[in-house]
């Protein structure tokens, strides 16, 4: 009994013929159908493409990285600002006991612990004094209070430091309040 293909209503024996009869003459060298490759120039604008997303999410993923860790490295910066101020005070305090005579030594030993305890809590997150005395004056980390005239230092050199100034990593977080020298004409 035949069986029969239900789209075709030939044969199956039919059918598988002319399926093999089409696969030997391609073997023997007649084309296949051909499928339109794509051109070498599309395929090479789709690897650019590729590379270029790429790079640029490469990119993206570090900026995002560099940009976490200064949010992390400055976030405390106001709570900083505000405990520079209570240092001031604790270094001014500390230089005030010292020069007086009558002065609990316990007292001041106290104050000088206080004082390196704070100290190295300044370093840890890394605030540091801008050294401004004898330098040339730098509208970046420091602010003219006062002027003076003098021929002892060169013109536009900090001769005082009226407010000390502080950088955290590297950033101005509180600028220096200095006296800068004016020379005589």
């Amino acid at each position: 009994m035949e069986i029969m293909d239900q789209k075709n209503s030939k044969p199956e024996e039919e059918i598988l013929s002319q399926q093999a009869a089409q696969e030997e003459l391609q073997e023997e060298g007649e084309p296949k159908e051909a499928k339109p490759a794509a051109p070498a120039d599309e395929d090479m604008a789709y690897k650019d493409k590729y590379v270029r997303l790429l790079a640029e999410f490469d990119n993206m993923r570090k900026r995002h990285e560099r940009e976490r860790m200064q949010l992390i490295k400055y976030a405390h910066e106001e709570v900083i600002i505000e405990c520079l101020k209570l240092y001031d005070d604790l270094e001014r305090s500390l230089l005030a006991f010292k020069s007086k005579a009558e002065v609990d030594a316990n007292l001041v030993r106290g104050l000088e612990m206080v004082y390196n305890r704070m100290k190295e809590l300044m370093g840890k997150y890394e605030v540091r004094p801008i050294v401004a005395v004898g330098k040339p004056f730098d509208p970046n980390a420091q602010e003219i209070l006062m002027q003076q005239e003098t021929a002892e230092f060169p013109d536009g050199t900090v001769m005082e430091e009226l407010e000390k100034g502080y950088t955290l990593g590297g950033r101005v977080v509180r600028t220096a309040k200095v006296k800068v020298a004016k020379n005589i004409n």
